[in-house]
């Protein structure tokens, strides 16, 4: 047997130098086309300067997502750890307006690489601070409106009776602040805010004179937040004709349900300077009442008598125990009057009658087992010296 022969080693296919050399030429060729296209003038800037432009432009895209992310889901988790809810309710409203921040810079950014007029350079200028402006704002309007979204959860929980004013703030606020917006806005834009000012001033002037009536109202409304003599739901007598529930408290005027079931519609200053009662502020319900027994009740049946009607009113459990009155205090014109002055612990309207109605039903018994009963107005005739004599002509 010969040896074996050994596998000759495969050398690499060798390039043929023309492909080389093209290849070389293609890429030379490319690089002098792209050295042209950046030395070309377009406007007045050069291809490398649009190219730049343009990067930006596209990173300004990129970074507002990114930012957004950032911001909404790690603050968003920050808030969540908090026993806030201000922040929780702050951070998405105030994605938009930092997304438009983003662009704004981006776009000024962007702009800024290429090369203009001193006058379109002005002009961009005040374009962004303008638009700063804008956005800052708006930022601004978002978080007024989330403050007063956030007191307005807040005043209902404590029953604060100002959270009626707060839509009225929260517009006021906002009308301020695109007052304050524009004037800037255009100050920065390099217009004069002079005049405009002297217009806003006069117009104004104009309005409260137009407005009395509407800002006496107001100033009484923020009279009644302020003392609170009254909540929705309560019972109010004011003067002879207001006597109802309260369903509405307005910045101009308070709406009360009458027992009629008709809705008066009263102007806030006049309930400002009204005496108001409030029923449901009482703690207790008084009641007063006489009861009047017969003359022939004896002295010592009428004593019994009191002492069984105070007996009754301290076992009753719907009255107050805190005090209790029944005194045989007059003679009247028909009977003997008892004087029953006690206080039930409702202050509920139909409770209350309840109550009263059980109590009246226990005095008219106790009257009765007391051999007594209930007076009322009699008139007794006493004739002296008998029948006058009829004359002779009458008896014709």
């Amino acid at each position: 047997m010969g040896q074996a022969a050994a596998d000759p080693q495969v050398e690499p296919e060798a390039v043929p130098p023309r492909e080389l050399e093209s290849f070389a030429n293609a890429k030379e060729d490319a690089i002098n086309r792209l050295s042209q296209l950046t030395d070309l003038d377009l406007g007045g800037n050069s291809g490398m300067r649009w190219l730049l432009f343009f990067v930006l432009l596209l990173a300004t895209f990129i970074a507002r997502k990114i930012v957004i992310v950032i911001f909404s889901r790690w603050f968003m988790r920050v808030a969540e750890r908090t026993a806030w809810t201000f922040d929780d309710k702050l951070i998405p409203a105030m994605t938009g307006p930092i997304g438009a921040m983003v662009y704004v810079i981006g776009f000024f950014l962007s702009i800024s690489v290429l090369s203009l007029t001193s006058g379109m350079d002005l002009v961009v200028l005040r374009i962004f601070q303008a638009s700063t402006m804008t956005v800052l704002f708006w930022g601004l309007l978002r978080l007024v409106d989330v403050f007063a979204e956030v007191m307005v959860d807040v005043a209902k929980q404590r029953d604060m009776g100002v959270y009626h004013f707060i839509p009225l703030i929260k517009k006021t606020a906002r009308v301020f602040l695109i007052v304050v917006a524009v004037v800037l806005v255009v100050q920065n834009l390099g217009y004069s805010v002079g005049s405009l000012l002297a217009g806003m001033g006069i117009g104004g002037l104009a309005l409260a004179l137009a407005a009395q009536e509407s800002l006496a109202n107001f100033f009484g409304s923020v009279s009644i937040v302020a003392d609170r003599p009254f909540k929705v739901g309560d019972w109010i007598q004011v003067g002879d004709r207001v006597d109802g529930d309260v369903e509405e408290i307005g910045l101009r005027s308070t709406k009360v349900r009458t027992w009629a079931k008709s809705q008066l519609t009263i102007p806030n200053k006049v309930l400002a300077n009204e005496i108001i009662e409030n029923w449901s502020r009482m703690p207790k319900r008084r009641v007063k009442q006489y009861l009047g027994v017969t003359y022939s009740t004896s002295p010592e049946n009428m004593e019994g008598l009191v002492e069984d009607i105070r007996k009754l009113l301290r076992e009753d459990e719907g009255v107050n125990q805190d005090f209790i009155l029944v005194n045989f205090t007059d003679f009247g014109d028909s009977a003997l009057q008892i004087l029953v002055y006690y206080f039930t612990s409702t202050t509920a309207w139909l409770e209350h009658m309840d109550i009263r109605q059980r109590i009246n039903l226990k005095l008219m018994k106790a009257v009765a087992d007391r051999g007594s009963s209930i007076a009322f107005p009699t008139r007794t005739l006493h004739i002296e010296g008998g029948l006058p004599q009829l004359s002779g002509d009458a008896k014709a």
